[in-house]
Formats: C-alpha cells, sequence, structure tokens
C-alpha cells in the first residue's frame, strides 16, 4: 500500500527551493491548503511540492499561547529570523537554507489514505533518498528535540526531521522537513534560548519541550560527508522516476491561483491574530 501511494501513474513537481527572500514561508502553508483543495477534488494530480525558507521560525499554536511570547518573538528577531505562527499542530521549528521541506499531496477521493498509512510513506520515501549516503534511520519520538513527536526521524538518538501532516477538503498533504546541511544543534539551542524566554519560568497548562541541542544534527552531520539540498532534489526525481511515474512540473492553475489568494489571506490573518497579543 505505502509503495502504490508513491508510485502514482502522474506527479507534479512543484521545486520552490531556490526562490530565496522572495517567497515568504505563510505562502507555503497557503500552497498546501491551495492544493489539498484542488487535488482533494481530483482537479489536479497528486503533486510533490518541495521547498525552502530563509531563516524562519515557524511556531505552533501552542508556542502563541505562551505567557511570555512577545520577549520570546523578539530575541528570534534579534537574531535575524521572521516569526510566524502555522495553521496546524506541531511546535516551534526552524527553516533556513539548509533545510528543505517536501509536502506530499494526495486526494482520498478515490482512496482511503489513513493517517498513520501518510506518514509511512513519507518514512518509505524518506529511505529511499538516504541509501545513497549509507544512512539508516529510526522513527521514534525524541522528547527534547524541538517539536518532538512520535514520527521524528534520528540516527543514534539524533533527530535529523519531522513529519506532519495537513488534510483539507478531501485533499492531504504529509509534510517533512529535513535538516540536510547546518549545525542541528545551533538550530535547537535557538529554539531553546526561545522558550527559556517566552516561558519566563511560569507555570502552563501545556507541557513544552525541554530542547537539549545535544539531540539534534543535520544529514551533513551525521554522515560526515557533505550534502546539499539540490542533492536530495535529484534522489527524489530519480526515485519518482523509477516508480514508472510521469513527472510534470508545473506551477498553479488559473483556478488554483484564485484558490491560493483565499487562502493565503486567511493565513496572513490568522497568523497576524496569534502574534498580536
Amino acid at each position: 500500500m505505502i509503495k502504490s501511494i508513491l508510485a502514482q501513474p502522474e506527479w507534479r513537481i512543484i521545486d520552490q527551493t531556490t526562490l530565496g527572500e522572495s517567497f515568504h514561508a505563510l505562502q507555503s502553508f497557503a500552497m498546501d491548503d491551495t492544493l489539498c483543495s484542488s487535488i482533494g477534488s481530483e482537479d489536479s494530480p497528486p503533486t510533490v511540492r518541495a521547498w525552502v525558507h530563509p531563516k524562519t521560525i515557524v511556531l505552533g499554536i501552542q508556542d502563541s499561547r505562551l505567557p511570555n511570547l512577545t520577549e520570546g518573538v523578539q530575541y528570534l528577531k534579534e537574531q535575524g529570523y521572521e516569526v510566524i505562527v502555522r495553521n496546524s499542530g506541531g511546535l516551534a521549528v526552524v527553516l533556513d537554507d539548509g533545510v528543505l521541506n517536501l509536502s506530499l499531496v494526495l486526494s482520498e477521493k478515490e482512496q482511503k489514505i489513513d493517517i498513520d498509512l501518510g506518514y509511512e510513506a513519507m518514512v518509505y520515501l524518506t529511505e529511499e533518498l538516504l541509501k545513497p549516503y549509507g544512512l539508516a534511520f529510526e522513527r521514534k519520538e525524541i522528547s527534547t528535540s524541538y517539536c518532538p513527536g512520535k514520527y521524528d526521524l534520528s540516527i543514534d538518538g539524533k533527530k535529523f526531521a519531522g513529519i506532519s501532516q495537513r488534510r483539507l477538503r478531501g485533499g492531504i498533504a504529509v509534510q517533512i522537513y529535513l535538516c540536510v546541511n547546518g549545525s542541528g544543534s545551533e538550530r535547537a539551542e535557538l529554539i531553546r534560548q526561545f522558550y527559556e524566554r517566552a516561558k519566563d519560568g511560569q507555570e502552563t497548562k501545556f507541557t513544552y519541550p525541554s530542547v537539549d541541542p545535544n539531540v539534534m544534527a543535520s544529514l551533513s552531520e551525521l554522515a560526515d560527508t557533505p550534502i546539499k539540498v539540490s542533492d536530495l532534489m535529484k534522489g527524489l526525481l530519480l526515485f519518482l522516476k523509477e516508480q514508472n511515474s510521469d513527472l510534470l512540473s508545473s506551477h498553479l492553475s488559473i483556478s488554483e491561483i484564485n484558490q491560493y489568494d483565499f487562502y493565503l489571506k486567511r493565513v496572513v490573518e490568522r497568523n497576524k491574530k496569534a502574534l498580536d497579543r
């Protein structure tokens, strides 16, 4: 079943890994909502979207409820990071030029895809992408990482990736962030400092992670060899071709652009509301 999910007759490829500062992280969340809607109604084929954003901290809804959020956000901005709140679950993560994000966007109109199956499909894809580097990983929660979860991916206890899902209008976006290069521990230290300031020693109903920078690393660090985002992108396209899938590189259609404008406005409004406390 997992392999059949990845062996689609056609995959649309939307590569947004090289757009740089012209592409804001809020646009990414509007993109995936748009694709969920159009693919869920089968107006578009299954899509793989790849994206990179420079120096951005993406907070979760629970993070926006921290007692001293303003001071925490100010610290992140002083370190040169944009700060946004996403429109789905999870907690704070770091995005930068060394972090590759992938979204598999699928429809449930013809075939029901349960939550675990969606996650396992992304795990399998990651295994295939890392084979050339001889990297085998575990799937288990790393509780002292940032944004810990059941589908954390780690090697020797060091997390390099996390997986999430968003479901909307019959479409499913299975999303992963892969720390490809750079320092995993430096990214984790940034989030540790954020929580220290934003929580400010106060009791909270929600339990936020006690981030340990020593439990996070990039793939380049773990493989002890340089790995670039473009290397994984080449591996991704090769893998999809090997599934006998037709690959179609494209942007949003005219009808999708209209939906995108709607979702972007909603994402921007929610973000402003979450941060203006």
